[in-house]
């Protein structure tokens, strides 16, 4: 260690009584973090890029400061979702600096994990006061039986109004409106479930009737359109 001549000359005034840092919650514990492998948690964190075209949902479960589990979901961007595949496979098994100082290929992936970084270290996890936090694998929860991720996108105009395209439930076949022309309802085909019924040995038609279902007052339409063509 080097010292300029200014603090060599200096007298020691002695230091108080040490405290070390302020505890944190952690997976159901209060704990006085002072190394990496102190960090435990699960939580989630949002992301964007730098024309804010695209962003990224990335969840991670953290134990003793390794990340045994990444969820990278994204949207708005192509390039992004095969910039999510190589996270997916660079983020598990480093510690959550590393992982932060690694160039995870997209800027809005790489602005999720600074997120997560914060939260976590500052003790603002979703597990924090969950005892022993949670299982590896949790993530998976985030996505349902089917295992795709929710994603709502929906349209619209000041001259011809409103278009549901995809919901929670799936893919938007069918707006259903009433006699003045407002939406009551929609069907939408879940394309999960559909691949699921193919994959089991449905015939295409089959699994896309089986996979169809409805919301609202659907059946009490005065007319239905397709969102897409009309």
């Amino acid at each position: 260690m080097n010292y300029t001549s200014e603090v060599e000359n200096m007298c020691v005034v002695a230091k108080g009584p040490k405290h070390g840092p302020a505890p944190i919650p952690e997976e159901g514990k209060w704990v006085k973090a002072y190394e990496i492998k102190d960090i435990s948690g699960f939580t989630h964190g949002i992301g964007w890029c730098a024309p804010q075209q695209g962003a990224c949902k990335l969840s991670l479960n953290v134990k003793d400061g390794i990340i045994e589990e990444a969820l990278v979901e994204t949207i708005g961007c192509s390039g992004m979702t095969h910039s999510a595949a190589m996270a997916a496979e660079i983020l598990p098994g480093k510690t959550i600096l590393e992982a932060l100082n690694t160039d995870l290929v997209c800027d809005a992936i790489n602005t999720a994990m600074r997120e997560l970084f914060l939260q976590i270290v500052y003790g603002r996890s979703q597990s924090a006061f969950s005892d022993d936090g949670l299982s590896v694998g949790a993530g998976l929860e985030d996505l349902g039986k089917g295992l795709r991720s929710q994603v709502g996108t929906m349209y619209g105009t000041k001259l011809k109004g409103a278009r549901y395209l995809e919901m929670a439930e799936g893919y938007v076949t069918r707006l259903a409106l009433d006699k003045d022309d407002q939406i009551i309802g929609y069907e939408f085909v879940s394309l999960g479930k559909m691949t699921d019924f193919i994959k089991k040995g449905d015939s295409p038609t089959d699994a896309y009737e089986k996979a169809m279902g409805t919301y609202g007052r659907f059946a009490d339409a005065a007319k239905y359109i397709d969102p897409r063509k009309e």
